[in-house]
């Protein structure tokens, strides 16, 4: 039986293979150096002291690297880390060690309408890059914003890096999903079709 992700068979991409997770990470991170500006600038925009004990969350965190980034940032950050693949965890730890002493990580499923209550939460900032497409439909992908308006705190950002352009309307179509979800403010932060960063805001009054 095929591996399965979102109750789908999964024909490109094996998460729970070791073969294929190493190679699919010795490719991808050659780009890491090309992202890293990007995610910096991203980061940027959370109002936040560098030095605050602020609690985030990384939505699909896979090896890490905006975990990495987010704790350069806020190196007193209590950070979780939820991904669907214990084998990438594996290197997000090898990646993060030393960074921070306040890493907790979770194995959850974003089509699994139970992922929130994995993680716990309230969260001053959550972070995601290139993961929340992979969940490939619009209900799921509406879900998931929905998902992580609950997990902020009033006045909490959510800062994507992702896939926009891959469905019809781009960063607008996800900006009126984000804002369809309680989000009060958008940014589109840079892009560069079909990437993307953005950033949302939570109203301060927001109830969870």
């Amino acid at each position: 039986m095929k591996e399965q992700f979102c109750g789908k068979p999964i024909d490109e991409h094996d998460w729970h293979s070791r073969e294929y997770v190493n190679h699919w990470i010795e490719s991808d991170i050659t780009r890491d150096e090309q992202r890293r500006p990007i995610l910096r600038r991203m980061l940027a925009l959370a109002p936040f002291s560098p030095e605050a004990p602020i609690r985030v969350l990384d939505v699909g965190a896979g090896y890490g690297v905006v975990s990495e980034e987010a704790l350069r940032a806020f190196p007193r950050a209590h950070l979780t880390l939820q991904d669907y693949s214990e084998l990438m965890f594996e290197h997000a730890q090898k990646r993060l060690a030393g960074l921070s002493a306040f890493t907790t990580y979770v194995l959850a499923d974003l089509c699994d309408p139970a992922w929130p209550a994995k993680v716990g939460g309230p969260f001053d900032l959550v972070v995601s890059g290139l993961a929340i497409h992979n969940v490939d439909t619009e209900p799921l992908m509406r879900g998931c914003y929905w998902a992580i308006r609950g997990l902020l705190r009033p006045g909490g950002l959510f800062l994507d890096y992702d896939l926009f352009g891959l469905i019809d309307g781009g960063v607008q179509t996800h900006s009126r999903w984000l804002r369809e979800a309680g989000f009060e403010r958008i940014q589109n932060v840079w892009e560069h079709h079909p990437v993307a960063a953005i950033a949302a805001w939570l109203p301060q009054g927001a109830s969870r």
